[in-house]
């Protein structure tokens, strides 16, 4: 194996504060199944531990209680092993087989008695189509391909598409009225990969002028550049979940090209990834540049934003 690059590997932390926070992201869809799934380890080394997620769902389901498969285990030892092959006690394993462009990963189910008896059982290859896009120098965020198979109550599932992967060190409390302590009460997570020369990735917060861009790129004709502005709206929300429906992305990026997005939300599901972060990841179908690729969404909001945001559509205050 290759020496591997110290963005694939656990971070010192710079600080003795609790909250210091690593995270290792994988989401991966099988479109025409309407189907989506993320492996979402987050460690905390100053207090050894970890949680890991393991969630996967499609239209038929939109919180953990009632989707195809979730779970979240908190308070896990983080393994004595590098995070570039590393096996966690939730049945989480990751390998990177070629630095910053190659990974392998599988999921079983842990309380899975017998290989028959498993409920799930993931077994990927991420193949990245681009080096990874850094926001300042501790979080990056990587377009890839998804190859392999995932088995789900006995059928064997082959997973061909497009995905996405983050990473992200550094303090990260869940304490605060804003995601992350950052002030913004809500933002959005959203990509689409047409090809390997033709995507465009966003993150978006709001901190109370609308959801801006902040991060993100346009790939057009293999071109590559980062975005310098943009916007993201929701369009419509489902009338009894409030989760998005329709969303539209509107991005400038250095080159001074354009991209205007529309996504219809092709599934979706709601939980707490953390105590402070409320989230809506859907699958999404995005129409830009004249082509239709699928992607995501993610519906970003803090402890306190998604609760005033229910609370006053409740009481017919409500917006989009």
């Amino acid at each position: 194996m290759s020496e591997q690059h110290p963005d694939d590997e656990f971070h010192p932390p710079t600080s003795d504060d609790p909250y210091w926070t690593e995270t290792c992201w994988f989401t991966f869809t099988v479109p025409e199944r309407r189907l989506s799934g993320q492996l979402y380890p987050f460690f905390r080394p100053n207090q050894g531990v970890l949680s890991a997620g393991a969630f996967f769902w499609d239209h038929t389901g939109g919180t953990p209680a009632d989707i195809l498969h979730a779970r979240q285990f908190w308070h896990l030892p983080i393994p004595d092993q590098p995070l570039s092959d590393i096996a966690l006690p939730n049945g989480i394993a990751y390998r990177c087989v070629e630095p910053l462009r190659r990974y392998a990963l599988t999921y079983d189910d842990p309380d899975a008695s017998t290989p028959a008896d498993s409920t799930i059982h993931v077994d990927l290859v991420f193949n990245a189509i681009a080096p990874p896009n850094y926001l300042g120098e501790s979080h990056l965020d990587q377009p890839g391909r998804y190859v392999g198979t995932i088995v789900l109550a006995g059928e064997e599932i082959a997973v061909d598409a497009f995905g996405f992967r983050d990473r992200s060190w550094g303090p990260r409390t869940q304490f605060g009225r804003g995601i992350h302590n950052s002030g913004a009460r809500s933002g959005g997570y959203s990509y689409a990969t047409a090809s390997e020369g033709h995507a465009f990735h966003a993150i978006t917060m709001d901190f109370g002028t609308g959801a801006l861009a902040i991060h993100g790129y346009i790939l057009r004709d293999g071109e590559r550049s980062k975005v310098t502005s943009g916007t993201r709206r929701v369009l419509e929300r489902d009338a009894r979940t409030a989760y998005p429906l329709r969303v539209a992305l509107d991005l400038v990026d250095e080159s001074g090209r354009e991209v205007h997005a529309e996504g219809e939300c092709r599934n979706g599901l709601g939980l707490f990834l953390n105590p402070n972060l409320y989230t809506v990841n859907c699958l999404t179908e995005w129409t830009f540049d004249g082509i239709t690729a699928f992607g995501e969404d993610h519906d970003n909001w803090s402890a306190t934003g998604i609760k005033e945001f229910l609370r006053g559509r409740h009481a017919g205050e409500g917006t989009t």
